[in-house]
C-alpha cells in the first residue's frame, strides 16, 4: 500500500467516494428527486441544520486535492459492485479466521448476535452467550466499554469454555483503544468504530481544513493509536472488524464528507490502510445505518472501491437501530436482503429490539433466501443489457399517474398514489363480510359506509369476480369505488361478469397479439409482465393506455433479475407506466413473507424502480397483514409513510434502561404521527448520529436519566425516566408535529 504520509494517498484510493453531498442528502430523506453518488461541479458538502441535511459550501482541501480530483473524474469508470447483475454469483473474498469459525466467500454465511446484559454481569453474559449459541449464533458480540468490562472479558470466555462453548466473542469497542488491546487477549474478534475509535466522542462542529497538513495530522494521529492493536491482533491471530455507522462519523469525516456513504467508506479505509500497512489482512468491513437505502447505497459503494483497488476483505451486513417486530424484520431484509440478492455479504446480524436469541430466526430466514436466490437453476431470460441503472446515481423513476378524461364516470386519479401504491388482493369469501373486509382495507367507516384514510389499500384485485346477483358484493365494490378504491380484476372476468368502472386486467402476451377487447363497463386496462417476453412483446408496451404494469415473477424466473430487465427496457425505451411489484406466495409463514418480500422486491425499491406493490398469499387469509406488510415496505424503502417511523437501537451492555419497555410505551404513546421519526437510543455510542435522520430523539443519558434531542441537538437533559414519555410528547406538540390519537376502531366479527 502506498505511504500513509503521501498527501495524494487521502485521495487517491477511492474515485466515487468523493461525492456531491446534496446528492446523498436527498437519500438521506427518502426523497424521489435524484442524486449522484459521483462529483458534481461544483462539488458541495452535507451541512446536517436541524437535524436534516442540506448543501453547504465545499472543504477547500478538496478544491485543492487536483490529484484526488483527477482520480474523481474516473468515476465513471467505477461500475463493478457486485460479480453479476444478471445472476446472484457471491463476491469472491479472501477468508478472515474468528476463533474456529471461517468468515468469506467460500463458507457459509455466518450468523451474530450481541448481548444485552451487562458485561459486568459475568454469569448473565454466559447464560446469554450459550442461549444465543444454541438458537444457531455463530459469533456473539459483547460491549466492553471500560476497564471494569475489560476485567470480566477474560472470565466470561472462561466461563464459556468450561461449559463447552467455542462460540468466539466478539469486543464492540468505542472511544477506548487501551481497553481495545486488553481484550484482545480474551476474545477472539475486535469490532472498531473508526468515527470514534481515535477521534473522540461525536461532533457536529464543522471543522475547515485549509491546509492539508493539518488534516494528515489528524491521520498520523489515528495511525498512532491504532498501530498497537493492529500489532497485537497480528500477534495473536484476532480477527478485526472495521464497523462504520453513519450515525458516528468523525468531526472530521463530516466535515468533509457529511453524513454520506462516500464519508462512511473513507472513514473505514483510513483504518484498513493502517492494517495493510504492518501486513495485516484478518479484517473485515461493515457499513451500518439505520437508513436501509443509505446502507444499500454505502455497501456498494464500499464493494465497488474494493474491486476497483483489488481488495478482497469479506463484509458484515446489518441495519442498525432497525427497530421490532415486523418493522424491524422489513427494514432488515430490505437492507440486507437486497444486498444478499446481488451476492454481497458474508456475515450477518439482524439488529431488533427484542432479547438478542430472537435475533437469529430472522438471520437465518434471511441467509435460506439468499442460498436458495443462489444456488436455484433459474430460467434464463432473453439476453439482455444493463443500460439505465448505475449505483453512483440514485433516481426514483417516476410512473405516470392515471389522468382523468372528461367522459370518465368515476375519478381515477385516486387508485394509485403518488409515493407508492398499495394494490390488496381479495377474495369472493372476504368480500362477503364487508364491515370486516372495510376494516382490513384499512377504511374508516360512518354508519356502514367505508371511506378512504391515509393507510388505506388504493386498489383491489379480484381473481373471480362476484356473479351479476351477487348482491351484498357487489354493493361493497360499489361503495369502494365510490370513495376512490380501484377494482381491477382479469379481463376475462370482467367478460364473464361485467363490473362498471373496473380496470381490466390483460398479459402482455394479449396485449402483443392485440387481443385487447375492453370488457363491458370497464374503464381502464392494467397489464401483468413476467420479465421473460421477447423484445418485440415488450415493445407492445408503448402506447398502451395501461393504468399500470404488474410484474409477476412465474415460478422459476429469478424475480430480481427479471424484474430489472423490464424497468431497464421501460426506462431506455421512455415507458414512464407505474409498475407495481405482485408478489405471491404459497404456504410461507408470515415471517417467511415479510422477510422475502423485503428481500426480493425491496431490492427493486432501493434502485427507485417500482411504484408501489401487491402481496398476495394462498395461506395467509389475513388481509390487514398483508396490507400492513405492503405499507411496511414502501415506509421501510423511504417511499410512503403512513404511521411514526422509528430509528430504535437493538440494546447492548450500555443501554441505560429497558429498551424493550420503554420502546413499547413510547410506540403506544407516538405511532399515530406519519411523517415524524422518533429515535430511541439506550446509551450515546449511536444516539446523536443516528438521529440527524430523526425529528425527534430519546436517549439515555445517566442511569435513571433521559436526554431528549431535536435532530442533533439535545433540548432536555436528565429528566428523570418515570416522566421522560411525557416529556418527549410535550416536546413533539411544542414543535406543532403532535396530532391527538384517533379512536381505535372496533374490529368487525
Amino acid at each position: 500500500p502506498p505511504s500513509l504520509s503521501s498527501r495524494a494517498t487521502i485521495m487517491t484510493l477511492r474515485r466515487s467516494c468523493v461525492i456531491a453531498a446534496t446528492a446523498v442528502a436527498v437519500a438521506s430523506l427518502g426523497e424521489t428527486s435524484a442524486f449522484s453518488l459521483a462529483p458534481s461541479m461544483p462539488a458541495a458538502k452535507l451541512s446536517l441544520g436541524n437535524g436534516r441535511a442540506t448543501a453547504g459550501r465545499i472543504s477547500p482541501l478538496r478544491m485543492a486535492l487536483s490529484t484526488g480530483e483527477a482520480r474523481t473524474a474516473q468515476s465513471k469508470d467505477l461500475m463493478k459492485y457486485s460479480d453479476s447483475v444478471y445472476t446472484t454469483q457471491r463476491r469472491k473474498t479472501r477468508t478472515v479466521q474468528c476463533g474456529d469459525v471461517p468468515i468469506g466467500s467460500e463458507h457459509p454465511i455466518a450468523l451474530q448476535t450481541m448481548t444485552t446484559a451487562m458485561t459486568t454481569d459475568v454469569q448473565g453474559s454466559i447464560d446469554q452467550v450459550m442461549r444465543c449459541a444454541d438458537a444457531g449464533a455463530q459469533l456473539v458480540r459483547l460491549t466492553v466499554q471500560g476497564q471494569r468490562e475489560a476485567d470480566a472479558a477474560s472470565r466470561i470466555k472462561e466461563g464459556l469454555l468450561k461449559k463447552g462453548y467455542t462460540t468466539p466473542l466478539v469486543a464492540d469497542i468505542h472511544f477506548a483503544p487501551k481497553i481495545a488491546m486488553q481484550v484482545a487477549e480474551a476474545f477472539d474478534k475486535i469490532r472498531i468504530n473508526p468515527g470514534n475509535f481515535a477521534d473522540g466522542r461525536k461532533s457536529f462542529k464543522e471543522i475547515s481544513y485549509d491546509e492539508p497538513g493539518a488534516y494528515q495530522a489528524e491521520l498520523d494521529y489515528i495511525e498512532e493509536t491504532f498501530t498497537p492493536l493492529v500489532l497485537k491482533c497480528k500477534e495473536l491471530g484476532r480477527a478485526m472488524r472495521i464497523g462504520t455507522n453513519h450515525g458516528s462519523l468523525s468531526a472530521r469525516t463530516l466535515s468533509y464528507y457529511g453524513d454520506t456513504p462516500a464519508g462512511m467508506v473513507e472513514s473505514a479505509f483510513e483504518f484498513a490502510r493502517i492494517c495493510q500497512k504492518h501486513d495485516y489482512h484478518n479484517f473485515l468491513f461493515s457499513m451500518k445505518a439505520s437508513n436501509p437505502k443509505v446502507m444499500v447505497a454505502a455497501y456498494r459503494l464500499l464493494a465497488a472501491e474494493m474491486y476497483d483497488l483489488g481488495w478482497d476483505y469479506p463484509l458484515h451486513l446489518g441495519v442498525t437501530e432497525a427497530g421490532e417486530g415486523e418493522d424491524g424484520r422489513m427494514k432488515s431484509a430490505i437492507g440486507i436482503g437486497s444486498l444478499l440478492q446481488d451476492g454481497l455479504g458474508d456475515t450477518i446480524r439482524v439488529s431488533l429490539t427484542e432479547d438478542p436469541w430472537l435475533e437469529l430466526d430472522p438471520s437465518k430466514k434471511l441467509k435460506a433466501i439468499a442460498d436458495a436466490q443462489r444456488d436455484t437453476i433459474w430460467t434464463p431470460t432473453p439476453t439482455w443489457r444493463e443500460e439505465s441503472r448505475d449505483f453512483k446515481t440514485f433516481t426514483q423513476r417516476i410512473g405516470q399517474l392515471p389522468v382523468q378524461k372528461e367522459a370518465d364516470p368515476v375519478d381515477v386519479r385516486n387508485v394509485l398514489h403518488r409515493d407508492g401504491s398499495v394494490i390488496s388482493a381479495v377474495t369472493l369469501a372476504q368480500l362477503g363480510n364487508p364491515d370486516k373486509l372495510y376494516y382490513d382495507l384499512g377504511c374508516k367507516t360512518a354508519v356502514g359506509m367505508p371511506f378512504k384514510d391515509l393507510a388505506t389499500s388504493d386498489s383491489i384485485f379480484l381473481r373471480t369476480v362476484p356473479a351479476a346477483s351477487a348482491a351484498k358484493e357487489r354493493l361493497a365494490l360499489k361503495r369502494l369505488q365510490e370513495v376512490g378504491v380501484g377494482v381491477l380484476a382479469p379481463a376475462a372476468e370482467l367478460v364473464a361478469n361485467p363490473i362498471a368502472n373496473a380496470i381490466a386486467v390483460f398479459s402482455l402476451e394479449h396485449v402483443a397479439k392485440k387481443e385487447t377487447t375492453m370488457p363491458e363497463g370497464a374503464l381502464r386496462m392494467a397489464i401483468t409482465v413476467r420479465g421473460d417476453e421477447s423484445d418485440e412483446q415488450l415493445a407492445a408496451l408503448k402506447g398502451s393506455d395501461a393504468v399500470m404494469l404488474f410484474i409477476e415473477t412465474p415460478k422459476g424466473l429469478s424475480r430480481i433479475h427479471s424484474t430489472r430487465r423490464v424497468m431497464n427496457y421501460l426506462k431506455m425505451n421512455d415507458i414512464d407506466t407505474p409498475v407495481i411489484h405482485h408478489i405471491a406466495f404459497a404456504d410461507e409463514s408470515k415471517d417467511e413473507l415479510v422477510l422475502t418480500t423485503g428481500s426480493q422486491v425491496g431490492c427493486s425499491l432501493v434502485d427507485g424502480n417500482g411504484d408501489g406493490v401487491m402481496v398476495e398469499s394462498s395461506s395467509i387469509t389475513d388481509l390487514e397483514f398483508l396490507r400492513l406488510t405492503s405499507f411496511g415496505l414502501l415506509q421501510g424503502s423511504r417511499m410512503r409513510n403512513i404511521k411514526t417511523e422509528y430509528v430504535s437501537c437493538p440494546s447492548c451492555g450500555r443501554t441505560l434502561f429497558d429498551l424493550q419497555l420503554v420502546t413499547a410505551e413510547i410506540s403506544e404513546a407516538t405511532g399515530h404521527l406519519p411523517g415524524v421519526t422518533v429515535a430511541i437510543m439506550g446509551c450515546i455510542v449511536n444516539g446523536p448520529g443516528e438521529m440527524a435522520d430523526a425529528d425527534f430523539g430519546y436517549v439515555g443519558g445517566a442511569p435513571g436519566k433521559i436526554d431528549l434531542y431535536v435532530g442533533k441537538e439535545v433540548v432536555r437533559k436528565a429528566i428523570p425516566s418515570a416522566r421522560a414519555c411525557d416529556e418527549l410528547i410535550e416536546l413533539i406538540k411544542e414543535y406543532d408535529r403532535w396530532v391527538e390519537k384517533p379512536e381505535e376502531a372496533v374490529v368487525p366479527v
